[in-house]
């Protein structure tokens, strides 16, 4: 009796232990599974000269280079056409299509080396890449037809997973002028593939652009104040397109703005402050004009502002709630010197804050068929605030249940979904995948 109640004990233990490590093993895989992403490094893809700052107006991928994630199978399956860039359109601006849209790479037809910079690794079937006809249109969508669909590089890797970095190293064939190469990283174990567009510059009839651009002219500053300087100048011009323009003060780069902006404020200044501005001129493939005429400002004495604005009039609430916002109008505070900028409480908490010239706000990321109360205050320039406005409450509606997260659904701007106990509000509309879980792409979901 004693020997098989000791036997039964061993078992069960045996079990539970069994059942411990398929968990954990799984856990594992579902981790990795999550985690696997990955960018082509070099030559720079278009997505991490978005992140490094060489390619402007990029959009959400700057912070997410690695997550260009979308079925694998191309030519016959992946991401729809007008959309290759994006890997599906979850990062439109990658989309965005021309001759001078995209920073371009220097590359030679023959050998070539491509370099991935991968999260985690990930189990893979192949690195396949492929490149634009030699008549291709730079200045209409990618689509299939844009490139040659057989790859001219194709890596069979077997299954097996990848050092963080990896290369591959292939023959590109003859081409000249701007072309894009699609590197396509296809996993073993998921549905889905990274794919990466490079824009690159080849030489031969269609040289590599040394033509730097004309020097901005009719630099003039405005708006002269204790801590801040307006300057705006007369547009470059190039042999290919400017694709921006760099704001110095002296020899200091103060910020870099896209090739159609004309102006800049220039903020942070000390106060009763002389100070030089230039502007140089730059174009797709990095020449850098001369520089603009100089402007010299000082700026104006620190003004002394003790007083604070008036408390914002008349606070209500302007149309019907939601179930998860609330939307509010004030009337404008007075100030001696100049309201700068309101700031919205739900109770105590900070909910937003909002420029001095307007006067509404929308508290979103409520609870449905819930009471709350608001107040509104306005601030200054020298940070004075003011008496809290009048108070106002309003109930939330009772809205849809929330449903759970889940792959391959369908999602539109502004849909709340749960996924492991909280609730998320959908940024941009997409269709799920696996690997793109509310906590692992804040591009797509926000915590409310």
């Amino acid at each position: 009796m004693t020997t098989r109640s000791s036997n039964s004990t061993i078992a069960k233990l045996l079990a539970m232990c069994g059942m411990m490590i398929a968990a954990a093993v799984f856990m594992m895989f579902m981790s990795e599974k999550v985690s696997a992403h990955g960018w082509v490094d070099s030559p720079g893809s278009r997505a991490i000269l978005c992140k490094n700052g060489q390619n402007t107006d990029c959009g959400a991928i700057i912070y997410e280079p690695q997550s260009l994630e979308a079925p694998k199978g191309f030519p016959a399956a992946g991401p729809a056409d007008g959309k290759i860039a994006s890997a599906g359109g979850i990062f439109p601006k990658l989309d965005e299509q021309s001759a001078t849209r995209w920073t371009k790479v220097n590359m030679s037809p023959g050998t070539n080396t491509f370099t991935w910079k991968l999260t985690a690794a990930h189990a893979t079937s192949s690195w396949k890449y492929y490149i634009t006809k030699p008549n291709w249109n730079p200045n209409a969508a990618l689509t299939r037809d844009s490139f040659d669909l057989t790859p001219f590089c194709s890596v069979d890797h077997g299954g097996t997973r990848p050092p963080n970095t990896y290369s591959d190293t292939c023959n590109v064939p003859q081409r000249t002028g701007y072309h894009v190469i699609l590197a396509v990283w296809e996993i073993a174990d998921t549905a889905n593939a990274f794919y990466n567009v490079i824009d690159v510059n080849f030489g031969g009839s269609n040289p590599v652009d040394n033509e730097a651009p004309t020097a901005p002219s009719s630099l003039a500053s405005s708006n002269v104040a204790s801590t801040s300087v307006s300057l705006a100048w007369r547009a470059a011009t190039d042999n290919v397109g400017v694709t921006g323009y760099k704001v110095y003060n002296g020899n200091d780069l103060v910020t870099t703005v896209s090739g159609s902006t004309l102006n800049y404020t220039v903020t942070g200044l000390n106060a009763n402050t002389a100070y030089t501005f230039t502007v140089k001129a730059v174009d797709a493939a990095g020449n850098l004009s001369n520089a603009s005429n100089a402007v010299r400002v000082t700026t104006s004495p620190a003004v002394v502002d003790n007083e604070a604005p008036t408390a914002p009039g008349n606070l209500r609430v302007n149309g019907s709630p939601t179930s998860t916002s609330v939307s509010l109008a004030w009337n404008p505070s007075t100030d001696n010197v100049g309201v700068t900028g309101y700031k919205v409480y739900r109770g105590t908490t900070l909910a937003g804050t909002v420029s001095g010239t307007t006067s509404s706000y929308t508290v979103s990321g409520l609870s449905p068929n819930t009471a709350y109360t608001f107040t509104v205050l306005a601030v200054d320039a020298a940070g004075n605030e003011s008496p809290a406005s009048n108070s106002v409450s309003a109930t939330t509606v009772d809205g849809p249940a929330v449903q759970a997260w889940a792959p391959n659904t369908s999602y539109t701007v502004g849909t709340q979904v749960s996924y492991n106990g909280s609730t998320y509000e959908c940024r941009q509309s997409h269709t799920s995948l696996n690997g793109w879980e509310p906590p692992n792409a804040s591009a797509l979901w926000k915590l409310v």
